[in-house]
């Protein structure tokens, strides 16, 4: 289970990666949105991480070279966007035979239903953008919106929406945090900083979900009597 630790770990990627971390970075948020297999890789820690190891006195702290935050401004947004791009047009391309596979250790199809059930149940502009900070929804949200049709032009447009807030916001986060910090404490704020801007990015979600459940219950049904949650039509576009 070590190894499945350090997968998840952001510091020792970017430990590993050393030199090319900053390239690493960009990546590792190309995989992780555009290939089905990148489910796994740490999208939102990665970002926040990476925004940490760009302030100079935690790069000097551990005895590193900081990130170049330049490039990973510019950098990463585009990796963001062209791998959710990619994403989108595998499944326009294939089809549902992109996901016409066994369950593996890599691969369920409970990923696929989760997503198409978030596609329904926001719509596709709010969907492409919410999905980015739900962690292996974003992954598969970008082939199920290319399979259920959602036309190119349209995704992109959510696409780059969705992609530079979520990478801008995390990273220049992560900066501000690194400068607040000692240096030599730094690995006792990574993981819980990073599990507190998970739930703060998942409140809209949250809110969303409730005002469609409302919007649900006061649906009328032939009978003359209100949508219950659960019945058959709450998740109707």
């Amino acid at each position: 289970m070590d190894w499945l630790l350090n997968l998840l770990d952001p510091t020792w990627w970017l430990t590993i990666l050393g030199a090319f971390a900053t390239i690493g970075v960009l990546a590792i948020i190309f995989a992780e949105t555009g290939l089905l297999l990148g489910f796994f890789l740490p999208g939102d820690s990665l970002l926040v991480a990476a925004g940490i190891f760009s302030s100079a006195s935690v790069a000097a702290g551990m005895n590193i070279a900081p990130l170049s935050l330049p490039v990973l401004l510019i950098g990463t947004p585009l990796c963001a966007v062209a791998g959710a791009q990619l994403g989108h047009f595998l499944g326009a391309r294939f089809g549902r035979r992109l996901f016409d596979k066994p369950d593996s250790r890599l691969f369920k199809k409970e990923h696929v239903l989760r997503a198409e059930e978030f596609f329904e149940k926001f719509g596709p502009a709010k969907a492409v953008i919410l999905a980015r900070f739900v962690p292996i929804v974003r992954t598969f949200m970008n082939p199920v919106a290319g399979v259920l049709e959602m036309s190119s032009r349209r995704f992109f447009i959510w696409n780059v929406v969705g992609g530079v807030v979520w990478v801008e916001g995390l990273i220049l986060l992560g900066h501000f945090l690194g400068g607040q910090v000692d240096p030599k404490q730094i690995d006792k704020y990574i993981l819980p900083g990073v599990f507190v801007i998970v739930f703060i990015s998942l409140i809209p979600i949250f809110v969303e979900a409730i005002k469609h459940r409302r919007a649900a219950r006061s649906l009328p049904v032939p009978n003359g009597k209100h949508h219950r949650v659960g019945q058959a039509g709450d998740n109707q576009l």
